[in-house]
């Protein structure tokens, strides 16, 4: 599943005319229809992978239903639900990256101080209890059983995958904007944060993991305001 949507993604780049160029900051010349479309690729590519332990058991349910239509339907309503919610997150990545384009033109001094605090924060982030709280909920599937259950109506796999969406958005927020500072098609970054989150919510030591990433992206801000170039998504090169 995850190949399937990396070389979707790569489709994707390709036919935008942006497979292979280097990351740089902004959305790459997309506009906001064209960049929430890649984003909910990418956000396919890298989260699915975590998410399938969790909803392994829900989806047995589904299986259950002897109608093949009604479970492929049900199970697209699932992702679609789940995806919607990474998708709107993409309005805020799509601002984002437009202001990081415009940091690194109009002030690329304080660029890599406005990075390397960004990177401050979604690691300390990955030291707070709200970080806590939404990693175990992912890491927890009888709570989320528990609570899914109830839903009811034509709509109740769409409302699981946003209820489950949220979470995960609460969850991995911070390693997001990392993503927006070394830039939003920078296909190195993308699957290091897709392993770091796929580890986080699926190895048993996830929880201690996920301190480790937080102190490693505090480390990794120290050295940013002396090699801009570490963040391409708020460093506009000579080559650009």
């Amino acid at each position: 599943m995850a190949l399937i949507l990396c070389a979707a993604l790569a489709w994707y780049l390709t036919f935008y005319g942006l497979q292979g160029m280097p990351a740089g900051p902004g959305t790459m010349g997309m506009g906001l229809p064209g960049f929430l479309g890649a984003w909910a690729l990418m956000m396919a590519a890298m989260m699915l992978p975590a998410l399938a332990p969790l909803t392994a058991m829900y989806l047995r349910s589904i299986r259950a239903v002897r109608d093949r239509r009604v479970r492929t339907a049900r199970t697209a309503a699932l992702i679609g639900g789940y995806l919607l919610t990474w998708t709107g997150f993409g309005l805020v990545a799509y601002a984002a990256a437009e202001l990081g384009a415009w940091l690194a033109s109009a002030a690329p001094a304080a660029a890599p101080w406005v990075g390397a605090g960004l990177l401050v924060a979604a690691g300390a982030y990955q030291f707070t209890p709200l970080k806590d709280f939404c990693l175990r909920h992912c890491r927890s599937p009888v709570a989320f059983l528990l609570h899914v259950s109830g839903f009811k109506g034509a709509l109740r796999d769409v409302r699981v995958g946003l209820y489950h969406g949220v979470y995960c958005v609460g969850c991995c927020w911070g390693l997001m904007v990392v993503l927006v500072t070394v830039g939003v098609m920078n296909l190195a970054w993308m699957a290091a944060i897709a392993a770091a989150i796929f580890l986080e919510k699926t190895w048993k030591y996830g929880l201690v993991f996920s301190r480790i990433t937080g102190a490693a992206l505090i480390g990794f801000a120290m050295f940013v305001p002396s090699h801009p170039e570490w963040l391409p998504g708020l460093y506009l090169s000579t080559a650009m």
